[in-house]
């Protein structure tokens, strides 16, 4: 499953991409009223009593982000089961090095920005987009060994969820602890189904979203945070061992053989029950997180993150260059993004690694480090993200989202170029030299 997930990762990146192309050419072509107001659409939701009127901003932001988040959440319980957070020794590399990519670029946005208004926004350049850098990567194919990417997602799934961490403690404000005890009231509902082996994917949806969802937004806290819970929740075991499931199947599949059939296009009854058996017993030999984060891959790639990118990215651009670029938010992104990820993750991994605590993968030596490490400084959805949330002032928001946008581009070219030196193989070199 793992292989194919960087695949589908950069093939995202590339979806994305063409919304934000979309979504600048849009918003500074002569119909940037009609962009405006296609992102400002009021969408209600009423049952009753009940009544919720956003945005459609909003709507993405709040509703549209929490699958997003509940993807995160599935991804990084897949990784402590069974991937590289699975041990201890494993998961410390990666740990660490998320660690040091999320405190480093939020000092070096500090060093800019201490004492201001614009001191909110340190946790712009604490996260790594996993699509853009895995589409970074992809270019480079087979020559990047396999260990690197493992590497990428598991440290960028661990800041992704510290993000998450950073948004419920530091940008949150107002809460309704009423509301919030009801929303852990039924994260607690979904860990006792989960432990009395409910593995129903709609269950944990209808709870997911009517309970935890809900009274997260209305307590104040990020409605995201619901997703990350809802995932944590999910059981991650499989019901039957792979040796009993393949015994069953095979008594199954000779059972259908020997079944009569009563020919046409259609099977017998028997016939028919065999099969809802061998569905049930598939059912149960996947696991309810590797079935659900199958499901939602193509959600969130295809339809939820570019939607997210084409209305947050929609930018009119005015004004004077030099100006903005030169602002300290700017060079707080700028400086977090490329020295401060570079600095932070390379830096802990060496520290770690010197310190015998871990050790690099055979197949990766520090060069390859050091190109991930750049292209950690790829920083789009949750930093486009958290400026939502850490800025009110538009003129903030608007430096924000242009520095993130062309910060993670230059972030990517380095990050390419140093892997580029990085896997260069020495015998086609010297042929080239001598042809």
């Amino acid at each position: 499953m793992f292989n194919q997930l960087p695949k589908n990762q950069s093939t995202s990146g590339v979806a994305i991409l063409l919304a934000v192309v979309i979504a600048m050419v849009w918003a500074n072509s002569p119909w940037n009223s009609l962009y405006t107001s296609f992102v400002g659409t009021e969408i209600s939701l009423e049952v009753g009593d009940f009544h919720i009127s956003e945005s459609l901003l909003e709507w993405v932001n709040d509703a549209f982000m929490a699958i997003f988040f509940l993807k995160i959440g599935l991804e990084l319980k897949r990784e402590i089961l069974v991937g590289e957070l699975s041990s201890p020794r494993q998961a410390i590399l990666p740990i660490g090095a998320a660690i040091g990519g999320m405190v480093v670029p939020a000092i070096f946005y500090l060093t800019f920005n201490l004492d201001t208004s614009a001191g909110r926004g340190w946790g712009i350049p604490m996260a790594t987009d996993i699509a853009f850098a895995l589409g970074v990567l992809s270019l480079f194919g087979k020559r990047v060994p396999l260990s690197l990417k493992v590497f990428l997602v598991a440290f960028a799934t661990v800041d992704d969820l510290g993000s998450v961490l950073v948004i419920a403690l530091f940008y949150t404000s107002d809460i309704s602890y009423m509301d919030l005890f009801h929303g852990v009231l039924f994260f607690f509902v979904l860990l006792a189904a989960s432990g009395q082996g409910i593995r129903k994917a709609w269950f944990y949806a209808l709870v997911g979203i009517t309970g935890v969802w809900l009274s997260f937004f209305f307590s104040g806290v990020h409605p995201t945070i619901a997703g990350i819970l809802t995932a944590f929740a999910i059981p991650g075991k499989v019901k039957i061992n792979e040796k009993d499931y393949l015994q069953r199947l095979e008594g199954l599949r000779s059972a259908f053989a020997n079944s009569k059939p009563i020919g046409g296009t259609f099977i017998s009854e028997e016939q028919l029950a065999i099969l809802e058996k061998i569905k049930k017993e598939t059912d149960d030999a996947e696991t309810p997180v590797q079935k659900i984060e199958r499901h939602l891959e193509p959600v969130v790639n295809f339809f939820i993150l570019p939607l997210f990118a084409l209305v947050n990215t929609g930018i009119h651009i005015e004004g004077d260059f030099a100006e903005i670029f030169t602002h300290p938010i700017a060079l707080g992104i700028a400086s977090g993004f490329i020295l401060g990820k570079i600095t932070g993750i390379l830096g802990v991994s060496w520290l770690l690694v010197k310190m015998r605590l871990t050790e690099l993968h055979p197949d990766v030596s520090w060069k390859h480090l050091a190109g991930v490490s750049a292209i950690g400084g790829i920083g789009f959805t949750m930093s486009l993200f958290v400026t939502e949330l850490a800025f009110s002032s538009e003129q903030y928001i608007i430096i924000s989202k242009l520095s993130i946008l062309l910060t993670s581009l230059l972030a990517g070219i380095l990050g390419a170029i140093i892997l580029y030196f990085a896997t260069r193989n020495p015998v086609e070199e010297q042929f080239n030299k001598h042809r």
